[in-house]
């Protein structure tokens, strides 16, 4: 993909839609495009966080910390994920798989984070898309303990 057309691609992400042009080749040039094969892990729970990413082709599914054998979610295309241990500085919360052949671009720290300094509606939608995770995981939450209460009821 060239420089042009993943800005081109950066542009049609509802993360980055409302980055200048001159900004989202920058992006694009700073970023990496990897490719993954089906079943390939891109982290694990635990590890350090030195990057984000963006789905650009694919899926990827969400794995338990607890046995890294549950799909717990599936992110896909235009989706950003791995933010999170970049803005708590905690190692990464989940394990995530590439569900079928995945490509990604990858993030740097710094760039990130440069990102959200000098944009701050780009961090307003990182915001948003955190307290939505947020949400969806106390409601998961909840969920499970209506399961737990209901099997331990009957």
């Amino acid at each position: 993909m060239s420089l042009t057309q993943e800005s081109d691609f950066l542009a049609k992400v509802p993360l980055f839609k409302e980055l200048e042009p001159a900004k989202l080749k920058l992006l694009a040039f700073a970023s990496e495009l990897i490719t993954y094969r089906d079943g390939e892990e891109l982290f694990h729970a635990g590890d350090i966080g030195d990057c984000a990413f963006v789905i650009t082709a694919g899926e990827v599914e969400i794995l338990s910390s607890a046995d890294e054998l549950t799909v717990v979610g599936v992110l896909q295309q235009n989706q950003l994920f791995g933010e999170l241990a970049l803005l708590n500085d905690e190692p990464r919360s989940a394990t995530i798989r590439a569900r079928g052949e995945s490509t990604v671009m990858k993030i740097t720290e710094s760039t990130f984070m440069q990102l959200l300094r000098e944009n701050s509606e780009l961090a307003l939608n990182v915001i948003q898309q955190l307290s939505q995770k947020l949400a969806k995981s106390h409601q998961h939450v909840l969920e499970l303990q209506q399961e737990l209460t209901s099997r331990n009821g009957q």
